[in-house]
């Protein structure tokens, strides 16, 4: 029986050639491959700048340091930010780890993404963000959210790592507030093995993510810019510290992945989502399971099950159901992330129920979704559930 796995490698012969020329040349850490990718990739996406990180988790991280930072600061320590409840762990971090204060928001139970119509009821004196979350591959409403945002002076960041290629009216997903974040980590849409990246159209922003990524010094900006002027002593300027940043450079060969796998990424895309209209046509009507509702044009990195009505308290047999059949499966994200045992070390404001999130913790789970054709492995996984749902 052939195995369904979460994810796949996305890599040819052309990867593989990208890396040896690479090493050839004898630069590895980040040089003109970096330079040429983070063009490339804004370009793509339809943004002004793309700075590229060693992780989807180290873009959250620096997309907040540089909110942070910037010459006139978008966010401060005490500040509020609110962060939908189903996501995974590096939306949060950043935001604790930079002295501003987590505030839970509910997830719409269709969608999965923040709910929209909880969202402005949460907003106090102390809201400063909405850090939107598109999760599995589906673009939140963030034309709606951006409303909201704009009604109440909040900036609007994007975590947009697990919805490469997803389109909302004709614009990117990870496009729509003032920096947005991409993950190209091994299981996502385009792989560089590790890495991710920040896009903005803001100068002062992009040149802020530039001098975080690398020490916080000034080596890697024009001579003036928008953090600090460089003096001209180009002795001096190699190694002047100006902002408290961090070491998270990619690697020249992640970069050179990442140029050839940008050109296969609409290929890619349109992969998954015919395998996505596969599986709805075969699981939609199955009595017992609901799947996400798509929003604008998914890129579908997933393919989330909610186990409802007779089969809601029937997860963990399903999984053991699905593990006999050599299909796997996982939690979605991180589930209700105020139910992890982290939570205690978060600094956070009150919160009260989370009815969605926690149908997400407790019934849910996803199927993997990849970028060639899984028309035999949708069959046995629409049989499996079928034939799962009679036994209840």
């Amino acid at each position: 029986m052939k195995s369904y796995p979460l994810a796949s490698t996305t890599w040819g012969e052309e990867e593989i050639a990208a890396i040896h020329e690479v090493i050839e040349s004898g630069r590895f850490t980040m040089g003109a491959q970096v330079s040429a990718f983070e063009e490339e990739f804004a370009e793509y996406i339809g943004s002004r700048y793309a700075v590229m990180v060693n992780s989807g988790s180290s873009a959250n991280l620096a997309l907040l340091a540089a909110s942070r930072y910037r010459k006139v600061p978008l966010l401060q320590p005490g500040d509020e930010v609110l962060v939908p409840a189903v996501s995974w762990s590096t939306t949060y971090y950043p935001v604790n780890q930079l002295g501003a204060r987590l505030k839970f928001v509910d997830i719409n139970p269709s969608t999965l993404n923040i709910d929209v119509a909880k969202t402005e009821v949460e907003i106090t004196p102390a809201t400063k963000a909405i850090f939107v979350v598109n999760l599995l591959g589906n673009p939140a409403d963030c034309y709606e959210i951006n409303e909201i945002a704009q009604r109440n002076n909040l900036i609007l960041l994007e975590d947009n790592c697990e919805s490469l290629g997803a389109v909302l009216n004709g614009k990117n997903a990870g496009t729509f507030g003032i920096g947005g974040t991409f993950s190209t980590f091994f299981s996502h849409h385009i792989s560089t093995m590790e890495g991710g990246l920040v896009v903005t159209d803001d100068e002062s922003l992009f040149h802020t993510l530039k001098s975080i990524r690398a020490h916080g010094w000034t080596r890697d900006l024009p001579d003036i810019n928008h953090v600090h002027n460089k003096t001209g002593n180009q002795w001096d300027d190699l190694f002047r510290f100006v902002l408290p940043g961090y070491n998270l450079r990619p690697l020249e060969i992640e970069a050179a992945i990442g140029r050839i796998q940008i050109r296969k990424l609409d290929s890619f895309v349109e992969a998954r989502r015919e395998n996505a209209r596969y599986f709805v046509s075969l699981t939609r009507d199955i009595d017992g399971f609901r799947i996400q509702q798509e929003t604008g044009a998914s890129s579908w990195f997933g393919f989330s099950l909610i186990l409802e009505n007779k089969l809601a308290n029937h997860r963990s047999e399903l999984i053991a159901t699905l593990n006999e059949a050599v299909i796997e499966s996982r939690p979605i994200v991180a589930g209700n992330f105020t139910r992890n045992p982290v939570i205690d070390h978060l600094d956070y404001a009150p919160f009260g129920e989370l009815p969605g999130a926690d149908e997400v913790h407790d019934q849910g789970l996803f199927i993997g979704n990849h970028h060639f054709d899984l028309t035999e492995q949708i069959d046995r996984l629409a049989s499996v559930l079928d034939e799962f749902q009679r036994r209840y």
